[in-house]
Parts: structure tokens; C-alpha cells; sequence
């Protein structure tokens, strides 16, 4: 079976996860601060916040921004749950809006609509790996003082106006989940360009403690600490920021091997007809942490059916991204018409792309595609 995504992980990572074993410091501590200084460098973020998952950044980023009960939050159903979990996480209400047909994404177009005199804050995701034009959603939530969170969960590696994805942002979250290109098997990252804001996140990860626990144990002189607010257990350990300090040297070329094979599926593909393929946008680069179709009703088959033509092919494609507002958790949550999100939620499937892909499996996928559309292999 050729699966959707395969982590490139090797004896380096296998290397680096034992040296953290058999140096004692297991739980966050020395590699744990390194892999947040290197990662946000790298994303262009001033303070980089090493989590347990890109959920809970995205808890944190909320909480910090004392957001509550009464409270709105503007995200996009089209995204993992969890983009809407997190505001009910805080007590706050999340208000759905759509998104752009092209590249998944909310915009500035789709998020005025929706906003009220109770939104606290809008969160604009880069789903999968395709950079959402922030800078206009920027301009609007500054100008009525709104914050904006960036789930840059699917985006490392991605570029947006020539800079990094999340670059500047307030507060963006990250994560390392093996579905993404850079992983540490869970774990996540929140960035900032708030000095006030990355301590205060440092303390809440770690219980609210007043002096983290790697200090604590540095220290040549007792240090008993105190609690100065109610916080969460969010941190990340050493073992996997030994993992993550290895993928991030592997970034770059995870990148350039994605796009790569992108450029061939949209190049086997394009001549298809119904079937329309993901593209950057005019604003930017995706990592094409997944590479996805939409598929048209001049296509043949439906995307249910194209689905199982290809797992009977062997090959492991899944259903695009779901919509939150048609999951039973969210099931009588009010929500305005949202005709691309329903549109894109049921037409698109998204196909295997991992580093070490062959172009025979790539060959395999689209073969499959090309044959059920009654053309020949490309």
C-alpha cells in the first residue's frame, strides 16, 4: 500500500533520541531551549515556546489573550477540530467562516462578514502547508482590535511574501505531529514576537511555576518556588527536541523534495478533465504538507468513488480536509451559510506525498486517476 504520508526519520533522529537517554535529562531541559531558539529563527519568530502539541499552543495563545466566556472567535470550520475546539477550550463562542475556493484558506473577504462586537480574535490557519494571505486580516483585526492567530500547524517550511510563514506574527502555533513534515511524534511550538508573552507561556506550560524546573535543578542554592497562577502541564521533553533539532536540519531539503514532487503531480495531472490541483498562491509557497485535488462533476467519479478506485489500486489517499461545523461535536452550533467549506469538504481527496516517494508510486497514484478518467498514462 502506498500510504499518504511517511515520516523521514532515520538513524540521526534514532542517534539523537538515545544520546538524550543516556544523558539523565529526559524531560524539558538543555535541548528542549535549543530546539525553540533554532526553530523560531527559522520561522522567523522572536521567542519560540516548546509544547506538547500544536493543540495546546493553540489553547495557550488564547489564554494568554484572556480570552473567556462571551468571548468570539472567528476560525475556519474547514480545519482539524481542534482550530474550533480551542476556543471552547477558553469558554469562548468560535464563529465559523468560509474559506477561499482555491487555496482552502479564510480571508480578510470572508472574515469581515462575521465579525461582531464580541470577536476577541480571528485564527487564520495555512492548511496544509498553503499560506493564507495574512497580511490583509492583519490590517482589518488591527484596525478594530481584534487579535490574530496564526495555526501555522501544516506550515513549516512555507513561505509567504517572501518570508516565512508565520514570520512576525503575534502568536503562531506549530506542530510536529507525524502527519507534518517536521515531527518529534507529538509535540508543538508557539511563537511570539511579545518578550512578555513567551514568558508568560513558559510559566503557564510548566503550572504557573515561578522557576522552571531545569533552573530549579541548576541551581547550586535551594530554590523553592511558588505557583503565581493557575497553569497547565503543556511541556515538551528533551528526547523530542533531540528528534526535532535533527528534522529541522532536514527542512529545507523536505521542502525542495515536495515541491518537486508536486510539480510532477500537477504536471501528470493538469490535462485530467474535473480534476482541478492545489497551487501557491499569488502571495507565496507552499511545503505541500499535503498535496490535494478537487474533484469536479466533469470528472467521472465522484470523490467517494475515486477513493476507493484508488485503495483498491493500493494506494492510500484520504478525504480532504473535514468541516467542523458537520461533526456531531458541534452538531446545532449556529453558523452562517458556508457554501465553499461544504463544496471543498466533499469534493476533494488529498494524495500520497511523503520524501522518499518514487516517481513509480507517483506513477501508481496518478495512473489510477488518469485510467478511471478514460485517458492513459501521462
Amino acid at each position: 500500500m502506498i500510504p499518504v504520508m511517511k515520516p523521514w526519520l532515520g538513524p540521526a533522529e534514532a542517534a539523537a533520541a538515545a544520546d538524550a537517554v543516556t544523558s539523565g535529562w529526559v524531560a524539558q531541559g538543555p535541548r528542549v531551549a535549543e530546539f525553540e531558539g533554532r526553530f523560531a529563527a527559522r520561522v522567523g519568530g522572536a521567542f519560540g515556546v516548546a509544547v506538547s502539541s500544536c493543540t495546546t499552543a493553540l489553547h495557550l495563545a488564547l489564554h494568554l489573550l484572556g480570552i473567556g466566556p462571551g468571548d468570539e472567535v472567528v476560525v475556519p470550520s474547514l480545519s482539524f477540530i481542534a482550530t474550533s475546539n480551542c476556543a471552547v477550550y477558553v469558554g469562548a463562542t468560535p464563529v465559523f467562516a468560509d474559506v477561499e475556493p482555491v487555496d482552502g484558506n479564510i480571508s480578510a473577504r470572508t472574515v469581515e462578514p462575521v465579525l461582531t462586537d464580541r470577536t476577541r480574535a480571528v485564527v487564520v490557519v495555512d492548511q496544509g502547508g498553503m499560506p493564507a494571505d495574512v497580511e490583509p486580516l492583519r490590517r482589518l483585526c488591527a484596525g478594530r482590535g481584534i487579535a490574530l492567530v496564526e495555526d501555522a500547524a501544516c506550515a513549516a517550511g512555507s513561505r509567504y511574501r517572501g518570508a516565512p510563514a508565520g514570520a512576525g506574527a503575534v502568536l503562531a502555533a506549530w506542530s510536529f505531529h507525524p502527519r507534518k513534515l517536521l515531527t518529534t511524534g507529538e509535540g508543538g511550538m508557539l511563537t511570539t514576537s511579545d518578550p512578555d508573552l513567551a514568558t508568560r507561556a513558559r510559566r503557564l506550560r510548566e503550572h504557573g511555576m515561578s522557576v522552571s524546573a531545569a533552573a530549579r535543578h541548576q541551581s547550586r542554592q535551594p530554590v523553592i518556588e511558588s505557583y503565581l497562577e493557575v497553569g497547565f502541564n503543556y511541556r515538551m521533553t528533551d528526547i523530542q527536541a533531540a528528534v526535532g533539532l535533527v528534522q529541522l536540519g532536514k527542512l529545507d531539503e523536505m521542502v525542495r523534495r515536495r515541491r518537486e514532487l508536486a510539480a510532477r503531480y500537477q504536471a501528470l495531472l493538469d490535462d485530467v478533465p474535473g480534476l482541478r490541483t492545489v497551487r501557491d498562491p499569488a502571495w507565496g509557497e507552499s511545503n505541500f504538507q499535503s498535496f490535494w485535488v478537487e474533484v469536479d462533476p466533469e470528472y467521472p467519479l465522484n470523490r467517494n468513488q475515486l477513493l476507493a478506485a484508488l485503495a483498491e489500486a493500493g494506494v492510500s489517499a484520504r478525504a480532504g480536509i473535514m468541516a467542523a461545523h458537520r461533526q456531531p461535536a458541534y452538531a446545532g452550533h449556529p453558523h452562517g451559510g458556508l457554501p465553499v467549506t461544504e463544496r471543498l469538504t466533499d469534493g476533494t481527496l488529498i494524495l500520497p506525498l511523503f520524501h522518499t516517494m518514487t516517481e513509480q508510486e507517483q506513477d501508481t497514484v496518478t495512473g489510477v486517476i488518469r485510467r478511471m478518467a478514460g485517458l492513459k498514462a501521462a
